[in-house]
């Protein structure tokens, strides 16, 4: 018999979680597209490593773009391939349990269940991302007692006030992880005439970046292209430049995180200013970006344990309740037949 599993499609990873053994993917949400022969040959963690690396032949595709399907085609094939890395047949398709964002589109929605229905999939189950990172991170959400959760990806923020298992108010920010690793791309190309990818961005980012001035202290090579003689170039960078980039997008999350308290009740607003905020996702990681939020809201602000793997982990938890029809507090939605 073949396990239930949840399925996080992400911007920047996909994940599945299957009963019984926990989380069996956890892939760069990327792959590698032969133009002439027009097929996928890779997908995961060995396309995002081609990233900026192939021939004209070859295109490196991330098709899933904040948080929702940018290209169907590309998309349909990767994830095909991550769920048959778990599921062993395609005759009797397990429960599923798919996490999305909270403020998804009835269009976007389709898109995704059409995708995980192509595989044979034909009893899903929807959760918010915000409630299955909140579960992930330990959160009573059966509680009448206001949460509020920050799930900081790569290509969205999505945020949730959350009680008695459902989404009292929610909020998205699209710009994110990938946001942050733009900002820093044109700060060097402004400063430096030096272009720089994607990777070394992201690099720099996670071992040189902070929001907070201070926090990180010394020099980080970069190394790029000149922009003025196409020359492969070097430069030492002061950590403390790269503040102000990664301050604007983590500007643009607090602001939005400002505004959804002005507008959450007053009695779920109490509990928020006694437990403050806690923050998921792989851009959580950030250095500093749980003060700086604090700082603009005026609350306390935790970063979860392991926050990257919040929502998958609690997607899987939510597996439960499909078997559980007399449950009380359900965070799933039902989709499909």
């Amino acid at each position: 018999m073949q396990s239930d599993f949840a399925i996080e499609i992400g911007t920047s990873n996909t994940r599945i979680f299957t009963v019984g053994k926990g989380i069996a993917v956890n892939e760069p949400s990327a792959a590698v597209f032969d133009n002439a022969e027009e097929e996928i040959k890779e997908v995961g963690t060995k396309a995002y490593e081609m990233l900026g690396r192939v021939s004209g032949r070859y295109s490196v595709i991330c098709p899933i773009r904040e948080g929702v399907i940018a290209d169907y085609g590309i998309a349909c094939s990767m994830v095909g391939k991550f769920i048959k890395k778990v599921i062993r047949s395609s005759i009797v398709m397990p429960k599923t349990v798919l996490c999305v964002p909270s403020e998804i589109t009835s269009v976007e929605k389709s898109a995704l269940l059409n995708l995980l229905q192509t595989f044979g999939a034909n009893r899903i189950g929807m959760i918010k991302q915000p409630v299955a990172a909140a579960m992930g991170a330990g959160i009573d959400i059966s509680s009448p007692h206001g949460a509020f959760v920050v799930n900081i990806g790569g290509g969205m923020a999505d945020m949730a006030v959350i009680s008695l298992g459902g989404t009292a108010l929610t909020g998205t920010v699209r710009s994110a992880g990938n946001a942050m690793d733009e900002e820093i791309i044109k700060y060097i190309r402004h400063t430096y005439n030096m272009h720089i990818g994607k990777h070394t961005a992201e690099n720099a980012k996670i071992n040189a970046g902070s929001v907070i001035p201070g926090t990180v202290s010394g020099t980080y090579t970069i190394k790029g292209k000149c922009m003025i003689t196409g020359m492969p170039i070097k430069v030492d960078i002061d950590a403390e430049e790269l503040v102000e980039p990664l301050q604007k997008t983590a500007g643009l999350i607090a602001a939005k995180i400002k505004d959804m308290l002005e507008h959450t009740p007053p009695e779920l607003i109490g509990d928020i200013h006694t437990d403050g905020i806690i923050l998921t996702g792989g851009a959580a990681c950030l250095r500093g970006i749980d003060k700086f939020i604090g700082e603009a809201v005026e609350l306390k602000v935790r970063v979860a344990d392991e926050p990257e793997l919040c929502a998958i982990r609690g997607s899987g938890a939510a597996i439960a309740y499909m078997n559980n029809r007399k449950a009380k507090i359900n965070p799933l939605s039902r989709a499909g037949n």
